[in-house]
């Protein structure tokens, strides 16, 4: 994959933007790529060049990249204060429940079908699905379909006012529970050791909620990108963004090592037997 500022705007011109319409609602959606489905999940304040560049290294890897457009300004380097307008809005949209624990957000329906859509297109074992930040732990919800077989979760943000809180209703977390055991999956999930908005109290609630079927893998802080986007630098000033803003992309780099982690994950899911 050719090399890409990710101080400019990214086009997205190598991406296929379609209007999906699923459950009466329409989205845009970024698609890319051949092979079974992975759906990426942007991370506050919408898709940007570190979104899109990991999305393109899902795509390499061998997979369909169903990339939804759920907030913020497709493919823009996010700004102080656009970002943190975008932030505002998604806490008081209908779509999402930022302070609300033991519930899912609306939305995972939606992207639910959207999984269910994309399986049907591509075809394959399942579906993958990553979820990050704002979105993170969307991926744990969508395990309530049964196409969705590789999720993963990074640095999953909500509730931001309860750490140790999971968004999901205790109902389903123990229907994901059950489905884990049942099928033999696991979920992958990816925080730094000093990030204020995934703690954790989060990862603990997690482990006790599905046991050893959470894998959860912390990074130390000394690991983060430290040049990056005015939204980051004065809003969330901490190492926060495993796989995009807080990647350094370097041979050797313990975020790199995460990348390559979930893409194997992806692959030893998602790929067809032989």
């Amino acid at each position: 994959m050719p090399k890409r500022s990710m101080k400019q705007d990214d086009p997205l011109e190598d991406f296929k933007r379609r209007e999906i319409s699923l459950d009466g609602v329409t989205k845009a959606v970024h698609v890319a790529g051949a092979g079974p489905a992975v759906i990426v999940m942007t991370e506050m304040p919408g898709i940007s060049p570190h979104v899109a560049r990991f999305a393109r290294w899902v795509r390499d890897a061998g997979f369909t990249v169903y990339m939804p457009s759920l907030f913020g300004r497709d493919g823009a380097v996010p700004g102080a204060e656009e970002g943190a307008a975008v932030f505002q809005r998604a806490c008081v949209s209908a779509e999402f429940r930022a302070l609300a624990a033991n519930e899912s957000s609306p939305v995972t329906k939606w992207l639910r079908s959207l999984a269910r859509f994309a399986h049907q297109e591509c075809g394959g074992p399942g579906v993958g699905a990553i979820g990050m930040c704002f979105t993170g732990n969307f991926a744990l919800t969508m395990m309530l379909e049964r196409s969705v077989l590789a999720p993963v979760l990074s640095q999953p943000s909500l509730p931001l006012n309860n750490p140790a809180g999971i968004e999901m209703a205790a109902d389903e977390i123990k229907a994901v529970r059950e489905r884990l055991e049942r099928d033999d999956l696991t979920v992958m999930a990816y925080r730094f050791e000093g990030d204020r908005f995934c703690m954790a109290q989060r990862f603990a609630a997690y482990a006790q909620a599905l046991g050893e079927r959470f894998i959860g893998r912390v990074l130390p802080d000394s690991a983060a990108n430290t040049d990056t986007a005015p939204f980051f630098s004065r809003h969330v000033n901490c190492p926060h963004s495993v796989v995009t803003a807080h990647l350094i992309d370097e041979a050797g780099q313990p975020t790199v090592a995460a990348r390559d982690e979930i893409l194997s994950f992806f692959v030893r899911r998602l790929t067809p037997p032989s």
